[in-house]
């Protein structure tokens, strides 16, 4: 789904995922990407579900979160590199997560600007989101 997308895969980080869009040249710049990935996603954990829920084992669910703006990237390490991202956006991303619904794709304000006319979305105010105060959010509607 990265590469179909052209979104860049960063880490794992215990059962979380971390990619970004707009990293690099070749990569879109709009957002449009890293949601239609998200709700390809999301199509993925649903179906896989159903083959789990028959089975008689535990649902397949992801929390997506997903902010837009500017972020510092480099390698970091000494003797074993990795590449990186960091800042603001990268820490109101993860509130986004943290905030969001299982099987929901949570976005922020800014996201929401860049994608608002390609995605039906449901605003769901402010909400007071782990060392960033209230934070306008709002759900992706899944086609």
């Amino acid at each position: 789904i990265m590469d179909k997308y052209q979104l860049e895969k960063i880490k794992t980080i215990g059962d979380a995922y971390m990619a970004a869009g707009g990293l690099n040249e070749r990569g879109p710049k709009d957002g449009v990407a890293v949601i239609n990935a998200a709700i390809e996603i999301q199509k993925y954990a649903k179906e896989k579900s159903k083959v789990n829920i028959s089975k008689g084992y535990q649902a397949l669910e992801f929390r997506i979160g997903i902010n837009s703006g500017p972020v510092v990237a480099g390698v970091v390490g000494k003797n074993k590199f990795q590449y990186d991202i960091w800042g603001d956006t990268v820490n109101t991303a993860a509130r986004m997560e943290q905030s969001s619904q299982p099987g929901k794709i949570n976005i922020s304000q800014s996201t929401y600007a860049l994608i608002r006319h390609q995605f039906k979305c449901e605003p769901r105010g402010a909400i007071q989101a782990k060392y960033k105060g209230e934070i306008q959010m709002f759900f992706v509607e899944m086609p």
